[in-house]
């Protein structure tokens, strides 16, 4: 088992992988599952990397590349540039990671440019996928349906319930409202809607 993980592409098999599910980690927090997952396969990693010679200047183009990665998938304007620059990186630093006693490169390049290109492009779309969810207004916001037109389901005097935006809710009017009678959303307070009638209320307003 020992000699297993001591072979150069295991171990950069073993840094990638856990690199990867951590990012994902980080990106849907959940159960801690992928977190310890992470830290398992990067503690592997590192127990490899102690008896495997190891080239600093690669791990720093790593680095470089997650800087590129970052800048990737904020800027929309250069996304693609950015991210070649960022699997550039990370091909090379891959590539050279290890080194043979004799100085030449200890991973297979087929091996570093395949995974590579699969965890930049994977990482890339997953983390634009995010961070597009994060920026999407929330699908059950109530204040969305301020100014919609919904129907009373009961009479409202002063609280009843209304049908609106395709869901049921607690309404509060001044004004006596008929079942099955419409009625627009003005405000709301928590997740109580305050509407008034639509057209002439059908009674005067409550004191």
């Amino acid at each position: 088992m020992a000699n297993f993980l001591f072979d150069p592409n295991v171990a950069y098999l073993l840094l990638i992988s856990g690199t990867l599910v951590m990012i994902v980690a980080l990106l849907t927090p959940g159960t801690g599952l992928l977190e310890l997952s992470a830290v398992f396969l990067l503690l592997l990693a590192g127990y490899s990397a102690t008896q495997l010679a190891v080239n600093v200047w690669a791990i720093g183009l790593w680095g470089l590349g997650m800087v590129f990665f970052g800048l990737s998938v904020r800027r929309s304007k250069h996304a693609g540039v950015w991210l070649g620059l960022t699997l550039v990186a990370l091909i090379v630093g891959s590539v050279f990671i290890f080194r043979t006693p004799r100085g030449g490169s200890a991973v297979s390049p087929w091996l570093a440019v395949v995974v590579s290109l699969f965890v930049g492009g994977f990482g890339w779309v997953i983390t634009r996928k995010v961070l597009e969810a994060e920026s999407q207004p929330p699908i059950h916001d109530p204040n969305r349906l301020v100014g919609q037109i919904g129907e009373a389901r009961t009479p409202i005097a002063p609280e009843g319930t209304v049908f609106v935006g395709g869901e049921m809710w607690t309404a509060r009017s001044q004004h006596a409202i008929a079942a099955g009678q419409q009625v627009r959303v003005v405000a709301r307070e928590g997740l109580i809607l305050l509407v008034e009638p639509v057209g002439e209320p059908s009674a005067e307003p409550q004191a």
